[in-house]
């Protein structure tokens, strides 16, 4: 979960800290902190671990949570890369400065000039802009500019096969460096390493297109990370059952990766599905896209307004048979399970019905960080169940500090409690007395 409490430069901060501390406290077998750049470039107030001057920031955390769990927390680190992408600009900035002027533009508005062909533009209706535009220029108008890794023309992308494994595998050594338990390689979602996976990855390098080249690179990050930090250093990654977007990666491509990644000897695989850009809802002016607001982002992220199957555990039928298939083929690589799990007998039935073998719980663990020592204490009545309003994914969604909103207003009165620059809420949830 990315809580956006790190600065603008990507270091941690007692906030960071205190916050997976207080995780650390309900003593949960692992913690994977939040998906870190492995570049060292703006990202807002995300974690960085794209130089060595965020080592030591990050082994605060490492050594909170070992504290604060009495050793019981394995802590692994999400590593990501993303490209580049903009806000959505406003109608008289985007023909006025970003659109880049071309000879069908000069031929629809019938003028030579291009500060008239802008004007022009301008004025037109959205319904006729979709006409006169290319589907990529209208989409940047309405969705803000988004690089994607078909972007072959431009040098930066081009090169990514070259440059990504060695990124990866410096980020790792300073996870290492830092005292991680393990890493998890982000595969996921709407990211760059996702994107060589989907199906709409059309690259004609050897990179993109069939199942095998779309492969090659997620692959070759991983064996370049794996000789980084050695064969007895744990290693997975997160990947999707199901991009949920037309034309996207569906199971039988799931399937298929899953089986190269056990192969090549990654030691899990986590799996969620969805949040995509393509489906995204078009943000306001000024906002950004956010890949968890169309149907691929509810298939990552559900909510208690659902269809007739419910926000429950929407990713548990393609896990287990993704589960089974990785099985069949003679691995036993573990699997984890995650997408709308939410209390202890659904959990356990999936590990005792070998559907998964690890339980990832994200938005239930935010309600509730002591859980896991409740149940296990036999104390599981005093459980604060998740309510699946997604208060906090909204949150994220406005780039906010996230908390959630069953505790953020509890026991406000204390002086000493750390609570988020207006004043309104706490950052942490309430200690557990009992």
């Amino acid at each position: 979960m990315v809580p956006w409490r790190a600065t603008q430069d990507g270091e941690v901060t007692d906030a960071v800290v205190d916050w997976y501390e207080r995780f650390a406290r309900g003593k949960p077998g692992a913690i994977v902190v939040e998906a870190t750049g492995i570049r060292d470039i703006p990202s807002g107030p995300l974690l960085r671990i794209g130089h060595d001057k965020y080592i030591d920031g990050l082994a605060r955390i490492v050594d909170a949570v070992r504290r604060a769990s009495g050793g019981q927390t394995k802590l692994y680190i999400q590593l990501i890369d993303f490209l580049s992408m903009r806000r959505r600009p406003a109608k008289d900035k985007f023909f006025g400065r970003f659109l880049k002027i071309t000879e069908a533009h000069r031929t629809a508005v019938g003028h030579k000039d291009d500060n008239v062909v802008r004007e022009v533009l301008c004025t037109f209706e959205d319904a006729k802009l979709e006409e006169t535009l290319t589907p990529r220029e209208f989409e940047t108008y309405q969705r803000g500019y988004r690089e994607r890794v078909t972007d072959s023309h431009l040098p930066h992308i081009q090169d990514l096969p070259e440059i990504l494994p060695g990124l990866f595998a410096d980020a790792a050594k300073r996870a290492k460096a830092a005292g991680f338990d393990g890493i998890e390689l982000h595969y996921a979602h709407a990211y760059t390493m996702a994107s060589f996976l989907s199906k709409l990855n059309t690259r004609q390098d050897g990179y993109g297109g069939s199942l095998a080249d779309r492969v090659r690179l997620p692959l070759e990050v991983y064996r370049a990370v794996r000789g980084a930090v050695g064969d007895d250093y744990v290693l997975g990654c997160r990947m999707l059952s199901d991009e949920c977007i037309e034309g996207g990666s569906g199971l039988e491509d799931a399937l298929y990766f899953a089986e190269q990644f056990a192969h090549a000897g990654m030691d899990f695989l986590s799996f969620s599905r969805g949040g995509k850009f393509e489906d995204a809802a078009r943000p306001g002016v000024g906002q950004a896209v956010y890949p968890y607001t169309g149907r691929s982002g509810y298939e990552c992220m559900p909510h208690f307004i659902s269809d007739e199957q419910g926000p429950f555990g929407r990713n548990i039928e393609p896990t287990a048979k993704l589960r089974a298939h990785i099985r069949a083929q003679g691995f036993e690589t573990p699997i984890v399970i995650a997408g709308g799990i939410h209390g202890f007998e659904q959990a356990e039935g999936l590990l005792q019905n070998g559907m998964a073998d690890i339980i990832g719980m994200a938005r239930q663990t935010l309600a509730d960080p002591d859980w896991f020592l409740k149940v296990k204490t036999g104390n599981g009545q005093e459980v604060r169940t998740c309510k699946y309003t997604n208060y906090c994914e909204g949150l994220d969604q406005k780039h906010k500090i996230v908390t959630c909103q069953l505790w953020d207003r509890e026991d406000m009165n204390d002086d000493n409690l750390n609570k988020t620059p207006d004043g309104k809420r706490r950052m942490t949830a309430p200690l557990w007395r009992k």
